[in-house]
């Protein structure tokens, strides 16, 4: 299908994630032609080849079958079928044709010619054989696999019109094809569900007074007035407002009110079923209106935090909230947003996993049936750093025993040289852990969908990057063990009869530092890693800005910051 306008696109992006979505066989998604015919407006429609309805039945000699089938497809296409034409030299291509040809006289169906394409040039053929056998979990030498030719590659125009020059009709057919389609996808701008009111004034006068209610209970906490004499908490309060007011004015020149009416009210009704709800991380804990909101729990005054981080008209971007959830309950938080905007509005977001160095060379070495000693060899000399992974080309750069191997070893040179052409493929698809996108209509009306085999919840085929350009917004619903260990805690302390609230934790508490600066600190989010744990020994942090400006130059990778923090630390601690 080709779509030609974009009523065409958008029947496209309908049909493709039906395929998907209707079927309980993911693994082969397909369409009838009742729903074909239904969503056939502003499509361009091609046969397809031997794997093609009409293509498939004359292989199956079925032949009175398959030009009923491309009768079909004219009666719901008209002008806007043609016969598809393919020559890579495969043994039954020429079958198909021959009787594709006689269809397309007999019932004056125009010809085009097309190249099934796998690869960009001839010579990544052996590299896309090795990928298949990957795909198919078996080796080169394996006769029955399946098998392409070297002829599926991207070829030239000059190479096409030399391959057809018997039916030149078919090439000219791929202009005109060209000329009939004007569609061009456009970058939208972003596109957030109906949340109380579409209108955009009544979305600022939402947030603003809501935005004012949660700032006055938030006056009301132990933590707002404490160490502040009653002299000046009408000052302090006078300066929290007008910090609200100058966040509410950026928020609502960058458009975004609507993204914090959305996530106040999941957070909000997550923390009201008890479901437990990190403080906030990341940029979003510097804006004192999402901890108005109770989005987050941290005051940004009092820690110095920045909102401009967060929101700056000048660096437009979406707002982005890192929102932690008890892993145990996170489903209930989606759940919730489901059923309010609707189960065909919200969508996981797909992700690729690639083939990393290694792993490609572990994947090609198995596929031509090298010694494993000799594969697992040649991938320790290749660094192995999930947080800064190291390219193969960068490997063999870096290393002059490894460039020595491949030019001395015929088998060594070839699995490098493979490796190099297939390592940051994509090797499967998955999805985002946490990212979910909810729009104001049906998905399928904005992106393609697919149904995880995993998951009862649609996903986009479009990875971060598109989702966005096609207009959708991400929310994260992280799903977090530290929060159900701590809920977990907390029951067991409730069934002693020992209440704790976690908002009036001491942050100077000294036996909590001493038990830090001891590095016991196994399960404590952020600083249980074996490093983390060294460093605190060293640094032995006795105030809380101490872990803060740890954690900050760690985010930073300014290691020398850090440097200049564990000198001060261990001075005043002698």
């Amino acid at each position: 299908m080709i779509a030609k306008n974009q009523q065409g696109y958008l029947n496209l992006l309908e049909l493709v994630s039906e395929s998907f979505l209707s079927n309980e066989d993911v693994d082969t998604p397909h369409i009838s032609f009742e729903d074909l015919e239904s969503k056939s407006d502003g499509l361009i429609a091609l046969t397809g080849w031997t794997s093609g309805e009409v293509g498939k039945l004359i292989l199956e000699a079925k032949v009175s079958e398959a030009e009923e089938a491309l009768l079909d497809l004219r009666r719901i296409f008209d002008d806007r079928l043609y016969i598809e034409i393919q020559r890579h030299g495969v043994a039954n291509e020429r079958l198909v044709e021959e009787q594709k040809l006689e269809f397309a006289f007999k019932h004056n169906i125009p010809l085009v010619a097309t190249n099934n394409c796998y690869f960009i040039s001839k010579n990544l053929y052996d590299a896309h054989d090795i990928l298949l056998c990957i795909a198919q979990s078996t080796t080169v030498s394996d006769a029955s696999r399946k098998r392409l030719t070297n002829q599926h590659y991207f070829k030239s125009s000059s190479e096409m019109i030399e391959l057809f020059a018997d039916l030149p009709e078919a090439i000219e057919n791929t202009v005109n094809i060209a000329k009939r389609c004007s569609f061009m996808p456009q970058t939208l701008a972003p596109i957030l569900p109906k949340f109380v009111s579409a209108e955009a004034e009544k979305k600022k006068t939402d947030l603003r007074l809501k935005s004012l209610a949660g700032l006055e209970k938030r006056f009301g906490e132990a933590a707002f007035k404490s160490g502040v004499t009653d002299a000046n908490l009408e000052e302090k309060r006078e300066s929290y407002k007008a910090r609200l007011e100058a966040e509410l004015t950026i928020i609502n020149q960058m458009g975004f009110p609507g993204y914090f009416l959305i996530v106040a009210d999941f957070i909000q009704w997550a923390k009201m079923t008890g479901i437990p709800v990190g403080p906030g991380r990341g940029s979003g804990a510097g804006s004192l209106v999402a901890w108005s909101l109770l989005i987050t729990d941290l005051d940004p005054i009092r820690w110095g935090l920045l909102f401009e981080r967060f929101l700056n008209p000048e660096r437009v971007s979406m707002p982005d909230f890192d929102i932690d959830f008890c892993q145990e309950r996170r489903g209930e938080v989606i759940d919730y947003v489901q059923a309010k905007y609707g189960h065909d509005r919200v969508a996981q977001i797909i992700t690729f996993g690639k083939l990393q160095a290694r792993a490609v060379l572990r994947d090609v070495g198995r596929v031509l049936e090298m010694p494993y000693g000799q594969v697992d060899r040649i991938c320790k000399m290749v660094p192995n750093n999930p947080a800064n992974p190291t390219t193969l080309s960068e490997a063999i750069a870096g290393d002059a025993e490894l460039r020595k191997l491949r030019d001395q070893d015929e088998s060594t040179s070839r699995l490098l040289e493979n490796g190099l052409k297939l390592e940051g493929l994509y090797r499967n698809a998955s999805t985002h852990a946490a990212g979910l996108v909810i729009g104001d209509r049906p998905l399928k009306n904005l992106v393609p969908l697919y149904k995880d085999a995993k998951s009862d919840m649609p996903a986009t085929q479009f990875n971060m990057k598109w989702v966005e350009s096609a207009g959708l917004v991400k929310f994260d619903f992280l799903g977090l063990k530290t929060l159900s260990v701590i809920k977990k805690a907390i029951e067991l302390l409730n069934a002693r009869n020992i209440k704790l609230d976690l908002a009036d934790l001491p942050l100077n508490d000294q036996k909590t530092f001493n038990m830090i600066s001891r590095g016991d600190s196994i399960g404590v989010f952020q600083l249980e890693s074996s490093g983390m744990r060294d460093v605190l020994k060293k640094m032995r942090p006795d105030r809380f800005e101490d872990i803060i400006a740890w954690l900050l130059s760690t985010d930073l990778a300014q290691w020398q910051i850090f440097q200049i923090i564990l000198r001060a630390s261990m001075v005043r601690n002698e």
